[in-house]
This record gives C-alpha cells, structure tokens and sequence, in this order.
C-alpha cells in the first residue's frame, strides 16, 4: 500500500510479504524505489529522501501492543536502505495501514492503536478515525506541508527519551562546544544536533532551496555532524542518516522556535515529527542554545509551535515536578495513495 504519512510519502507493507534476508530485502526495495539515481526515475520514489521511505509492519506479541513498525530510510542517489531511525511522519499510516489490512479490529468511532517502534524500542499510540468500523481518510484537520485536510490523527509518544543515543543527552550536557559553535545534541525521539542558526552565518529564516545551494553552510554544519557522531554514540556517521542538523532562531510568526532542518545533508521542506518533538524538548532545557531564542509559555503543559519553512508543527509537551519532560503529542493526517501489487522485473 502507497500512503502519505504526515509530510511524507512510502510503501507500507506488512512483514511476511518481504524477503526474510535482509540484503535480499533492501536490494528489493532499493529497485522498487529506483535507487540509487537522483530521479529515481525507474521506480516509486519521489527523487526526495522524503519520499522514498518505507514501512514494515507485523501484528505484535508484546503485552499492550497492536503492531510492531520497522522503518527504512530508502537513499535516493545511494544504494543505502538503513533503519537507524525512527519517522513520525510514516508513522502517522501505521494506525490506518494495521487497521486495512486486518492486524487491529475497530472499536467504535475512533480506535487506538497502540504501535511499537522497532527501530528505537519506543511505543506511541495512532488514534484513527473509524466511524461505521470503517477508516475514514477524510476530515478537517490541517497540518503545513499538506494540501486540504483529512482526518486527524493525534500521537501520542511514550518513553522516547535516548531512543537511539541511549540517553536524552548523550554526552550528560545541555551545551557542548564543536568547532566554535555551541551545540545541544538530544535525543526525544531522533537524534538531533541544535545550534543557533547566527552561529553558523546564517539567519534562519532561509528557504529550503537557498539552504541547498549553500555549499559552504553544509560543509560547515557536515563537519560538526560527523565529530558529533561518536559523541551521541552513534559511530561513523558518514553514510548515516542521522543525526538530523537543526538551525535554530527565534520566532515570528507567533511560536516558540524557529527552525531549519537538515536530514542530515538536504534541507527539509519542513520538520520531522520526532525531530521537533526533539527541538521542543532542547528549548525548555535552561541555557541552552534553542532556549535562548526560544517563546516558551508557562505552566506544566507546554504547547510549543515550531515553525518551519512550510507553516509549524505543534507539540503538546507534557512536564513533571522537576521541569524533565514526560510526554510529547502531536496531530498527523494519513491518506491511503494507493493499494496494489509492485513490479521489480529482476
């Protein structure tokens, strides 16, 4: 099944329908995707890492959970497949795509899905709507980067803090120093490195295209990214796709934070979800480089606007007694592309 998730876009397949070997499966989804070529002209993918992810899901034998989600990040000029991430975006499918295809029965008008993250080994739980039993893709909710509306459906992320470093600051420090430039590297979710985006020449407010055309911004904020990599326990990080390169500057349009997002080499059109739930969380850490610039409300629930170049991406940030956050959600939309059968013709 082809769905958008979020602001993005891929193939959902259940497990038992891919290979068992896992380099037969990427070499599968490499030539479904039609990579490696900067076109993909000879398959699915949309020419942007965007658009060339994949979901794979089975039904789970975990206590409380419906479904366990593999996510691939399918290169698009490389002939690199890796699950070295999570992606909220597909994930906003999961729920939809468990549901189609048999894996969870509906409970009434809404129906909960409770998802378990392979890649990271956290839970979040889909809420989708099923009037009838049925999924409904239609509805009013509006997320930036989408054209029209769908039906919403909300995240809710449980325990995401270390997800792939092992602790939310993987080093133990809300600053590090790298290059010259002051860093916070966090992990809520995915593994991301914010700085001022002054701090690297440039302003922050930037379109996607002119960030891509920078060739000296990138080279700048490559090198930090591959000193960084062994710090946040992540190792070589040449041909990984994280950690993500979040520019941060203050607000203006009426949020928390202003961000530019790389993943990790091209600009992002716009943010990823667990990329900004990870951005929200380094704004609420006293000193640090996001907080400095950084429109943060009062009170233990803190709903934060991070804007992008596509519009904002809201996040209820849930806080205990001691100021550490606790909980993150997020509103997603879905929409079931198409459902059918692929060709690899080799």
């Amino acid at each position: 099944m082809w769905m958008r998730g979020g602001t993005s876009k891929g193939g959902y397949f259940l497990k038992d329908d891919l290979p068992t070997d896992t380099e037969e499966r990427d070499a599968f989804l490499l030539r479904i995707m039609g990579s490696p070529d900067p076109c993909q002209i000879d398959g699915m993918g949309g020419a942007d890492p965007l658009t060339s992810k994949v979901a794979v899901v089975s039904k789970s034998d975990r206590d409380g959970v419906d479904v366990d989600y593999l996510f691939l990040q399918v290169f698009v000029d490389k002939a690199i497949v890796t699950d070295a991430q999570n992606c909220g975006n597909i994930l906003a499918g999961i729920g939809p795509f468990a549901i189609e295809r048999g894996l969870v029965a509906t409970t009434g008008d809404e129906t909960a899905v409770t998802i378990f993250m392979v890649n990271t080994g956290q839970i979040a739980v889909a809420s989708v709507n099923t009037p009838s039993g049925v999924v409904t893709y239609a509805g009013d909710a509006r997320i930036d980067g989408v054209p029209g509306t769908a039906a919403p459906i909300p995240l809710e992320f449980r325990d995401t803090a270390g997800s792939s470093c092992g602790a939310l600051l993987p080093t133990g420090n809300a600053v590090d120093e790298i290059n010259g430039v002051r860093v916070t590297l966090i992990d809520n979710g995915m593994p991301c490195v914010v700085f001022k985006a002054e701090d690297v020449g440039a302003s922050g407010y930037e379109t996607r295209e002119e960030l891509d055309a920078d060739e000296r911004l990138k080279a700048r904020i490559e090198a930090i990214r591959l000193i960084v990599g062994p710090m946040m326990n992540l190792g070589d990080v040449a041909d990984k796709s994280v950690p993500k390169m979040m520019l941060v500057a203050p607000p203006r349009n009426g949020g928390a934070v202003t961000v530019r997002s790389f993943i990790p080499k091209r600009a992002h059109a716009s943010i990823g979800v667990l990329g900004a739930v990870s951005v929200a969380t380094a704004c609420l850490m006293e000193g640090s480089p996001a907080a400095e610039v950084a429109v943060v409300p009062q009170g233990r629930r803190k709903t934060l606007s991070v804007e992008h170049p596509t519009g904002e991406m809201t996040c209820v940030m849930g806080l205990d007694a001691a100021g550490a956050v606790v909980s993150a959600a997020l509103l997603r939309t879905a929409r079931k592309l198409m459902d059918g059968r692929i060709y690899r013709h080799n």
